[in-house]
């Protein structure tokens, strides 16, 4: 036998092994990255179209809940559990069950309808779960924005004007993403009558800008351009817009 060619085979299988033995690990450790990409948490979509909440089951997947509001009131509401970012839900029948999929990616977490029209049945005719969920910030998430819209109130009240615009403006400025519709109208008034107060008038111009061509409009023709549920949340935010207008003109 030759021992020095039996030495070099077995360098050669120790040097095989050692350079596969990495290798070996990284496939599960890939695979539990892939699975910790769906943390738990909350997660809003963008104009705040949507609501997601991923928490630890007591089987160890993630459950989840989606509410989604689309036109008019129509909503979505869905709960299950999540299996590698898979679950099965009721369908429109048993042979055609709803599949919903959730994958990272680098503007959230994209939910999707992976039956193709079965989970249709969770929602209302105007509305879709099918979305991308990110995470706000703290102070963007619905609480703190109650919250400091409360403390604003409170300085605008006790006409502590240039705190309340510090406090305001941010939520505005850094929330745009999370905001839905009728409240970021709602914050521009806010906003707008504050820096009335403060004597900056083109400010106040400023922050009512996305709004003005939807005051141009008389309540008739905005009832006939809106779905009758979204007219009726906006008339108010609309009706503050024009007077604000005219305060900051």
């Amino acid at each position: 036998m030759n021992f020095f060619a039996s030495t070099d085979r077995r360098r050669t299988v120790s040097l095989i092994a050692a350079l596969l033995a990495p290798l070996a690990m990284s496939a599960p450790s890939m695979a539990q990255t892939g699975a910790a990409a769906l943390a738990p948490g909350k997660y809003v979509a963008d104009g705040g179209a949507g609501h997601l909440t991923l928490k630890k089951g007591k089987s160890g997947n993630l459950d989840f809940e989606i509410s989604a509001t689309g036109s008019n009131g129509h909503a979505c509401s869905l709960e299950g559990e999540l299996k590698n970012g898979r679950a099965q839900l009721e369908g429109m029948d048993e042979k055609t069950p709803c599949i919903v999929t959730m994958k990272m990616t680098p503007t959230g977490i994209f939910v999707e309808d992976a039956s193709k029209g079965s989970c249709l049945v969770h929602c209302g005719m105007r509305a879709s779960f099918e979305l991308t969920y990110f995470q706000p910030t703290p102070a963007c998430v619905s609480t703190a924005v109650n919250n400091t819209r409360k403390q604003f109130k409170q300085r605008y009240d006790s006409k502590q004007f240039a705190e309340a615009r510090a406090l305001l403006e941010p939520v505005l400025k850094d929330c745009a993403r999370s905001l839905d519709w009728i409240e970021d109208g709602r914050i521009r008034n806010d906003l707008a009558v504050t820096l009335h107060k403060l004597g900056e008038i083109a400010s106040c111009q400023s922050v009512l800008k996305p709004l003005a061509e939807d005051a141009a409009m008389t309540d008739k023709k905005l009832r006939e351009t809106y779905p009758p549920l979204e007219a009726d949340l906006y008339l108010p935010v609309v009706r503050a817009t024009r007077t604000n207008l005219k305060l900051c003109k």
